[in-house]
């Protein structure tokens, strides 16, 4: 149609490993962007402070220190040609894969509430699973991007499926369903803005969904065989469970459900006021720094605080969309809209399960959850967005 705008009408230059480069165009710094990213950040602290104030498990002077590191790793990696990483697919993937069988490895893999994801180094742990989602995107992009903006041969395709999948695998063995459902969703980001044929990935869709059905029809029976759980966890089906039956498990799931609709629906239009939340601070709401952290603000700052929040993510997902479409290749237009998706992605499941709309997975929210390993690689990725928008030649 005449002034829409597609994948094929852009004409990106060709992708590979023996394209011709040309002369990269530093621009200056989007200020626009970096204010957003400034304001959401400080929002995030201050409601991750009144989250961790009267609880011992967490440590806000480590969130903030690690917000600080990652900020100077985002403009070290902002000042970074995003381009040379087009080129290593394979690099990328192996380091995804590794990160996430990491917490396999004898003595420094850690268990923590029935998955193995951690790993605990000398003065610090991290979830390296969570450090891959970095590798997962640039694979993705560099995956994709080689075909132009046109993947109609289904050999190709199949190809491109089964790279992708290499990483999702590896985090299912710890297992980290929470994690593995944000990679297939950057994959999904990929294939379609890197113009995969419509028919395929509506088949792929199809077949995830039959295979879903599977599962849960197969889990009970390989459990009763085998004696112990085989493809699902006990947790993992009690949480989905939870999400068809909000009375099922009803002092365990179901439980946590309830009281995080309580925390929300507590806070009215304008809360109950800052570091003034119950639910919380009295031990109502179980990983309120984290998983349900989104019910911690909407209890102190009510309607108005949650409509502030989505209003600066809404800022944010836009202009990275915009900063997408400035690219002058096809890799980091998929790069910029695997992130936007996966934050996207991200904020509509965590707020969407505190409310009760979505299944509990425990995915954490971007720039606000507690922990170190998330913030650190939100930083990175806004490092990315920023070097996409530094290094375009329009």
């Amino acid at each position: 149609m005449p002034g829409m705008t597609t994948i094929e009408s852009m004409r990106f230059p060709e992708e590979g490993p023996g394209s011709v480069s040309r002369p990269r165009r530093f621009k200056y710094v989007n200020v626009g962007f970096v204010v957003v990213v400034a304001l959401l950040v400080c929002y995030g602290l201050a409601v991750v402070y009144s989250a961790t104030l009267f609880n011992e498990d967490y440590n806000f002077s480590r969130q903030a220190l690690f917000a600080a590191v990652g900020a100077v790793l985002m403009f070290v990696i902002f000042r970074y040609d995003y381009h040379q990483l087009s080129h290593y697919m394979g690099i990328l993937v192996a380091i995804s894969t590794i990160l996430t069988l990491l917490p396999h490895v004898p003595v420094i893999g850690t268990t923590v509430n029935g998955a193995q994801s951690w790993v605990r180094l000398p003065g610090f742990t991290f979830q390296p699973g969570e450090l891959a989602k970095v590798t997962v995107i640039l694979a993705a992009a560099s995956c994709v991007a080689r075909y132009g903006g046109k993947l109609d041969d289904f050999r190709e395709y199949c190809k491109c499926i089964g790279i992708m999948l290499i990483p999702f695998l590896g985090v299912m063995t710890q297992p980290d369903l929470g994690t593995g459902l944000v990679y297939l969703f950057i994959d999904a980001v990929a294939l379609v803005v890197g113009g995969a044929n419509l028919r395929f990935i509506l088949g792929t869709i199809g077949f995830l969904a039959v295979a879903v059905v599977a599962l849960f029809v197969l889990d009970p029976i390989m459990d009763a065989r085998m004696g112990h759980d085989v493809l699902l966890k006990d947790y993992q089906r009690s949480r989905l469970l939870v999400f068809m039956d909000n009375s099922y498990d009803p002092t365990g799931d179901g439980y946590n459900l309830q009281q995080a609709k309580i925390a929300i629906g507590s806070g009215g239009f304008f809360g109950k006021g800052y570091l003034h939340a119950t639910q919380s601070t009295l031990g109502y709401l179980p990983e309120s720094a984290t998983d349900f952290i989104f019910c911690v603000l909407a209890e102190e700052l009510g309607f108005v605080g949650a409509l502030a929040l989505l209003v600066l993510y809404a800022v944010l997902i836009t202009k990275v969309f915009r900063i997408a479409y400035s690219a002058n290749d096809l890799f980091g237009c998929i790069v910029a809209m695997c992130i936007a998706g996966m934050w996207l992605f991200q904020i509509l499941e965590n707020i969407g399960m505190d409310c009760g709309l979505m299944p509990i997975t425990g995915i954490p929210l971007p720039f606000v959850s507690y922990g170190s390993s998330f913030m650190i690689v939100n930083f990175i990725l806004l490092g990315f967005i920023g070097s996409i928008w530094a290094h375009n030649g329009r």
